[in-house]
């Protein structure tokens, strides 16, 4: 395909709002329209693609280039986005400027969605592979991952490369997380009875510092290659109903950021011990979890789509893990080997967004020659 034709996908994917609604449902938008929108042009262009839907009217876009006796190359990209409100520039104006696309959504991951589909259109115009691409454009990345954990339940792969904007490295590990809330109990009295009150906030003083000691003293001794340490934080807080008056509760969030390595249970039971260490009567509630992902650098996607890339932009990709979760994760779970590899950008859930549109044209074909490799 054309630049010409590739960088017009581009701009008319960003040109239609795909905002998240369970991130933010006063903006009104949700992944139909663009997913109605990449089918119509996929079926326009050849490609065998339609709509699955999860939940009410979200979907997710599922196509598919050749035949099932071989082996099936799974490319994935998320049509949802984050807000768009109090953005710095126009969010769905998406111009072109100095060789950067900009607008919400063109770095994460509309320009991973334009690449998938162009790779796409470009394999099934040169034929000659020995098995399946199967392109899975996923709903609600952002929030919970219900498009990618429905497209694992239906559909398998022999690998999967996804496209978030990787810098054009290769990304081969991500971290997972663990969402926590502590609940501590006072005893509500008017402000003035300093011997009948007891303040709830004050009893979540001593964990939020043992947490962070915790954190500070413990966590950065677990490491991993790629990855680096283990990490948690203190996120949101609240207690009390006024000033005049003790705090009858306090509520604490905590996220804690996991390795590979890590199993849940050891997890959750050793920060259960530091915060009932200082505070025997709080209690804690495991709210959600992600777990961390990780694919072999032995494995035959990691050296195909490394081939791939020295052939076609002159040296080896960089080999990284990263702090942020994505599906690849979901992938994983499912025993199907799982890699992100995308194009240079900027501003990821930022008030200024941008893709660096030169780079995402060389991943669009760093995915037609990775593919072609993988499915010989």
């Amino acid at each position: 395909m054309t630049s010409e034709k590739i960088l017009r996908l581009l701009q008319e994917l960003i040109q239609i709002p795909s905002v998240n609604p369970g991130l933010c449902p006063q903006e009104g938008y949700n992944e139909e329209k663009i997913a109605i929108y990449i089918v119509d042009w996929l079926t326009a262009n050849d490609i065998k693609a339609r709509l699955e839907y999860i939940e009410g009217s979200r979907p997710n876009v599922v196509a598919e280039v050749g035949e099932d006796d071989g082996p099936t190359l799974c490319l994935c990209a998320h049509l949802d986005t984050v807000s768009a409100m109090g953005m710095e520039i126009d969010p769905f104006d998406p111009r072109l400027e100095a060789g950067r696309v900009y607008g919400r959504g063109s770095c994460d991951m509309k320009a991973g969605i334009a690449a998938i589909m162009g790779a796409a259109v470009d394999i099934a115009e040169e034929g000659n592979i020995n098995g399946k691409l199967i392109v899975a454009l996923v709903c609600d990345e952002e929030y919970k991952s219900i498009g990618a954990e429905h497209f694992v339940s239906k559909y398998n792969a022999d690998a999967c490369i996804i496209t978030e904007p990787t810098d054009m490295k290769l990304v081969a590990a991500h971290k997972g997380f663990l969402w926590g809330k502590v609940t501590t109990h006072g005893k509500s009295a008017h402000g003035s009875r300093w011997d009948l009150g007891q303040s709830a906030i004050t009893k979540m003083g001593p964990i939020i510092t043992a947490l962070d000691q915790f954190d500070k003293s413990i966590l950065r001794n677990k490491t991993h290659d790629l990855l680096g340490p283990a990490s948690m934080h203190v996120s949101l807080i609240d207690g009390g109903t006024e000033i005049s008056t003790y705090a009858a509760t306090s509520e604490m969030h905590f996220e804690r950021r996991t390795l590979p390595s890590e199993e849940y249970q050891h997890t959750t039971n050793e920060i259960e011990s530091v915060i009932k260490d200082v505070e025997e009567w709080a209690h804690i509630n495991w709210v959600f979890e992600r777990k961390p992902s990780v694919c072999s650098l032995d494995d035959f996607i990691v050296q195909t789509a490394s081939s791939s890339f020295q052939e076609l932009i002159g040296e080896k990709p960089e080999v990284v893990g990263w702090d942020f979760w994505t599906d690849a994760a979901v992938f994983q779970q499912r025993d199907i080997p799982s890699i992100n590899l995308g194009p240079i950008g900027y501003g990821l859930h930022e008030p200024v967004e941008w893709v660096e549109f030169d780079s995402m044209l060389q991943i669009q074909r760093v995915l037609v020659d990775t593919a072609k490799r993988f499915l010989k």
